[in-house]
């Protein structure tokens, strides 16, 4: 049989070209592009003192937020948030409330090989709350306001009694209880 063009059927590529359409070249420029991100990742892990600095900020930022109203965790996540790229008011927190978390909270910081984790402890967490992490030069923290302890008091006066229990009794007095029985719907004989 004869073929009539048989100059059609070549390819004009390049090498480089073939070699970038290939599955192995793909797969090595995906690599390469994954080598490149995590050197960026540890040339740019904050340092341990960037880390403990940043972080005693943030927390400061939560203990301003929840200086009046306790808030919700959903509070701490929108604080945490902002925190990222703000600074605490250093005249907004009571100088009391800074010093009883400087006496009961202990902040440490543990610099990995492409991110940074900083953990809280405290009475409340010995083993250590993770309360932020750092990476691409950014620290971000995780800090909930009942992870920090801000006062210490007796739970109980020796092991074999029971735990101190705070109890409000109310001193206004409602009264009798009226006779209270179940509605029964009566029907009018006029009706």
């Amino acid at each position: 049989m004869y073929q009539a063009d048989r100059g059609n059927y070549r390819t004009n590529e390049s090498m480089g070209k073939a070699f970038m359409h290939s599955c192995l070249g793909k797969l090595i420029i995906f690599v390469a592009f994954i080598l490149v991100v995590l050197i960026i990742a540890y040339f740019t892990t904050p340092t341990e003192k960037e880390m403990t600095v940043d972080m005693e900020d943030n927390i400061m930022q939560c203990l301003e937020a929840n200086d009046s109203i306790k808030g919700d965790p959903i509070d701490d996540y929108v604080t945490n948030l902002g925190a990222i790229f703000s600074e605490a008011d250093s005249t907004k927190v009571a100088e009391e409330v800074r010093q009883a978390y400087h006496m009961y909270n202990r902040l440490e910081v543990y610099r990995h090989a492409l991110y940074a984790t900083a953990y809280l402890r405290n009475n409340l967490h010995p083993e250590g709350v993770r309360v932020g992490f750092g990476a691409f030069g950014l620290v971000i923290p995780t800090v909930l306001y009942k992870d920090i302890l801000l006062d210490v008091g007796p739970i109980h006066k020796g092991y074999d009694q029971k735990l101190y229990r705070q109890t409000i009794v109310p001193d206004n007095d409602l009264g009798k209880t009226p006779n209270i029985q179940e509605y029964h719907y009566k029907r009018n004989p006029d009706d």
